[in-house]
């Protein structure tokens, strides 16, 4: 009789793994369709933010030559200016927040690890933290100098502040992804070494990651990013004057495995 029960009770134990198994891979599966419908969601909203891009352009142009014309109408357009640059702005927030639900799965840190983030960037003239998504923004113009990707020694210590919570019982489990952004100003005087927007971006967040990785932060744990000009958060300046608050590198504090 106990044999018989014994063997009841593995082939139970098969069946629920095997049950198990197929949900999990079916959980996948969904979540394979899901990120990709979000991606092609992603891709039409860039288009969509290009097109919208031009026609600010163009209605800018239409302003800077309105010479002649009534004020009637350089109200219209001056509006129409004012509206065009809303939309591209909420465009392209919710391109950050989709692709940050990509990237994350738009959940909250543990509340004692989001705590002690908080008080790091509340004592830190430099850094920001957004307790919702758990990204941690550092500004770029107070972290390198205009051009370079060298981390400058007044910013040591903050990066090393972070580290010591990234290796702390609270943090330990958990990834990093240093994603670098610039504004649009054209890279005049160290092109031989950043080309583009997107090296310095990537270079920026790669000089963050290997001060990280010197502070014994595992290089297991973490990744870069570099998105260049093309992620703002707030409009640039006409004429490629730039912003000074799109100059940022972030760090995600994401998921092992993410």
């Amino acid at each position: 009789m106990r044999i018989v029960k014994l063997t009841a009770l593995l082939i139970s134990f098969s069946f629920l793994m095997i049950l198990t198994g197929c949900v999990a891979e079916q959980d996948y599966k969904d979540l394979r369709v899901q990120n990709n419908t979000q991606r092609k969601r992603i891709a039409k909203l860039e288009s969509d933010v290009q097109t919208s891009k031009l026609k600010l352009d163009q209605s800018k142009r239409e302003l800077e030559a309105t010479g002649s014309q009534s004020t009637i109408e350089i109200d219209a357009l001056q509006q129409q200016v004012v509206l065009l640059e809303k939309g591209l702005m909420d465009k392209r927030q919710l391109i950050s927040s989709m692709q940050h639900q990509l990237l994350y799965g738009g959940a909250s840190l543990p509340v004692e690890l989001s705590t002690m983030l908080e008080d790091f960037a509340n004592g830190e003239e430099m850094v920001t933290y957004d307790p919702n998504n758990g990204i941690v923004k550092f500004k770029s113009d107070l972290l390198f100098k205009s051009g370079s990707d060298d981390v400058l020694s007044s910013a040591n210590n903050a990066v090393k502040s972070l580290c010591k919570i990234l290796n702390s019982d609270q943090g330990k489990n958990f990834d990093i992804i240093v994603a670098g952004h610039t504004d649009d100003q054209v890279i005049r005087y160290s092109r031989a070494k950043h080309p583009s927007n997107w090296h310095l971006s990537s270079h920026r967040a790669i000089s963050v990651l290997t001060l990280m990785g010197s502070c014994n932060v595992s290089p297991g744990r973490m990744s870069v990013r570099g998105f260049g000009e093309y992620r703002p958060i707030t409009p640039n300046k006409s004429k490629n004057k730039g912003n000074k608050m799109n100059r940022r590198v972030e760090i995600y504090i994401v998921p092992k495995g993410v």
